[in-house]
């Protein structure tokens, strides 16, 4: 039974988060797992989790709903609320 109480109570807090912060988490424990089994020490999990949670926040930012990624006649990006 503790061993739910955990998973749960993490589904909850992640549940009220918006899609770039889901994308980081995941991406972070992914990256950690990956990092972690791919080197065998902390400093593999760690690395792998920092770069897992750089492109989860990528990933999610992408697909915020109501926003889209347009390019300026000068060739930068921005963000604005899509039509």
């Amino acid at each position: 039974m503790k061993f739910l109480i955990i998973p749960l109570c993490t589904l909850l807090i992640v549940g009220g988060c918006t899609a770039t912060e889901r994308g980081a988490t995941v991406g972070g424990l992914g990256g950690a797992a990956v990092g972690a089994a791919a080197t065998g020490n902390v400093e593999g999990a760690a690395i792998g989790g920092a770069v897992g949670a750089a492109a989860g926040a990528l990933i999610g930012r992408a697909s915020e709903p109501g926003d889209c990624i347009y390019r300026a006649r000068d060739g930068s990006r921005y963000i604005a609320p899509c039509p």
